[in-house]
């Protein structure tokens, strides 16, 4: 993966929620295991420090038949452990981070940068998330889908609260 920048690919959302809410369901242990990870996938979090420079340590593991034939067909563990370092921490506003894509069969590692940015919009939260694209076009189209399924889950634990 060469170093030059990347493009960039946007997913926007709006929940009827507090900031506060929002903001605390990606930040806190409890609130990243309750929506994190897409559909078929569990997370645990292993060590949250949530400043500049500090690290989101978490584990996920494919539960769902489906997600599973896709992770073995496609040669991956069923189990992964992903860091996320975090670069901007400015609540309950604006969260930056970067993860290393090391995840990939036949693809070097490389650095994915995503930024959330929260706005309180009347009586609810507009999410905007922001990610820099992945190495081809059909890996991108897998983490937009993943992301869509995860913003979904947030959505849902959000009506619940």
């Amino acid at each position: 993966m060469s170093s030059g920048a990347r493009r960039t690919v946007t997913l926007e959302r709006t929940f009827q929620a507090s900031i506060e809410e929002v903001w605390d369901l990606w930040t806190t242990k409890d609130g990243i295991e309750s929506w994190w990870g897409p559909d078929g996938f569990a997370v645990k979090v292993n060590e949250l420090d949530l400043r500049p420079g500090g690290a989101l340590l978490y584990s996920m593991t494919a539960v769902g038949s489906d997600q599973i034939a896709f992770m073995k067909n496609a040669g991956m563990p069923l189990v992964s452990e992903t860091r996320v370092t975090y670069t901007e921490v400015d609540p309950p506003r604006r969260l930056a981070y970067s993860t290393v894509a090391d995840f990939i069969p036949g693809v070097d590692p490389y650095d994915v940068t995503t930024v959330v940015e929260l706005r309180a919009i009347g009586d609810g939260v507009r999410l905007l998330l922001t990610q820099e694209a992945m190495h081809d076009e059909s890996w991108t189209q897998m983490a937009l889908l993943g992301w869509e399924s995860e913003l979904n889950k947030l959505a849902q634990v959000l009506k619940k609260a």
